[in-house]
């Protein structure tokens, strides 16, 4: 009998929850056949079986929120020899990777937990399955609807959207309060914002920028990391990493760029490395590829990590100024608001301009107000000539 225990899936992950099982208790499985999708903070992980053998039971069911290190599944494996998943962890993947793949792919030999288990394990019941993308599965969430009293009108059963959308039309009780348990990158967010506010000392500046001269289009993400960079060089202080155990800010000398993006699953900052580097089409197409990336819920964990300073967009709907938190250890965010026709003194003179609302919100831990305005200033400059 052999036990398969959740792997670290990248990055110091702790947990991980079930979003679906492709196999049930007593079926054949193949070595790296699809196992599970699991739900990480950033991504769905398609986790491959480790061996070749039966399927003896599986622990948890789709919902469940599964620590690293928890015993998955259980196989009973032909023979005595152990599997080729048992391979040494200090050697690397036999393709030369090192790293965990974030989404559906083979993991490396080192990932998968396996042991040898004592005594006769009776198989688990067989739980009812459900055939479900991983975004029906969110909206059912959201509106509470349990997957599991739904007749799917999809291919082989699989559950819809307009499924779950018909199971709210009919459930009794309307006008009840529906209750959302958090999970993927909502659970991420509620970890990492209560962080902000309980160890981090938030102080906010706030100024506008004279965008009205931009020709069109008007493109403000690419323009906006360019000027952070640009801020990043006028006070380093702000692109960086405090440790309060140690006391010590570390300056980062390359600009990795956080980007605060909402998606359909929550609130996800994914990272475009040395953005200094970047020209501004560069800059576009990276924002485009994370951001798509970021809905399909593909970022690999190497793209979730690694950012020194965070832009993040608060300009839906009307909103102009806030107090965007960052997530510690980073020290800085700038959140821009939205873009709107103001009346403004230009060369001693009432002008109509366009201006670009702009929140800073960093650490006061270890950056002074006068760091935070000094980088705040030089992005407004940056901004303010025509592209």
């Amino acid at each position: 009998m052999k036990e398969f225990k959740l792997p670290d899936l990248g990055e110091g992950l702790t947990e991980a929850e079930i979003v679906e099982w492709h196999v049930a208790a007593n079926e054949e499985i193949k070595l790296n056949q699809p196992l599970v999708s699991v739900e990480t903070d950033k991504a769905v992980v398609e986790v491959p079986s480790p061996v070749t053998g039966r399927v003896v039971s599986l622990h948890g069911e789709a919902g469940d929120v599964i620590p690293v290190g928890d015993v998955l599944a259980r196989f009973d494996v032909p023979g005595s020899e152990a599997p080729a998943a048992e391979a040494d962890p200090a050697k690397p993947a036999a393709d030369g990777r090192d790293d965990v793949p974030g989404v559906v792919g083979e993991l490396p030999a080192s990932a998968l937990v396996m042991s040898d288990t004592t005594g006769s394990a009776a198989a688990a019941p067989k739980k009812q399955r459900v055939k479900a993308a991983p975004s029906v599965r969110a909206l059912a969430r959201e509106l509470g609807v349990d997957l599991t009293q739904i007749a799917g009108s999809g291919p082989g059963g699989r559950i819809t959207a307009k499924d779950v959308a018909k199971a709210t039309e009919s459930a009794p009780g309307t006008g009840a309060a529906t209750e959302e348990k958090l999970s993927g990158p909502r659970r991420a967010m509620f970890r990492s914002m209560t962080a902000a506010h309980s160890e981090v000392a938030l102080c906010t500046v706030m100024d506008d920028a004279d965008i009205h001269d931009w020709e069109a289009p008007r493109d403000f993400t690419p323009r906006l990391i360019r000027a952070m960079v640009a801020g990043a060089r006028a006070e380093p202080r702000l692109n960086g990493t405090f440790s309060a155990e140690t006391g010590v800010l570390s300056i980062a000398e390359d600009v990795h760029m956080g980007l605060a993006m909402h998606t359909p699953h929550g609130l996800i900052v994914a990272t475009i490395f040395n953005a200094g580097k970047l020209s501004l089409d560069e800059l576009r197409e990276e924002v485009a590829r994370l951001k798509k990336a970021g809905a399909d819920r593909t970022l690999k964990p190497g793209e979730v990590r690694g950012y020194t300073i965070t832009l993040s967009n608060i300009a839906g709907g009307s909103s102009r100024y806030a107090t965007p938190l960052m997530v510690p250890p980073t020290v800085g965010i700038l959140g821009s608001g939205a873009a709107r026709e103001e009346v403004v003194a230009v060369n001693g003179e009432v002008a109509i301009r366009r201006m670009l609302p702009l929140s800073l919100t960093f650490d006061h831990r270890c950056v002074a107000g006068a760091d935070a305005s000094r980088f705040l200033g030089a992005v407004v400059a940056d901004l303010k000539p025509a592209s």
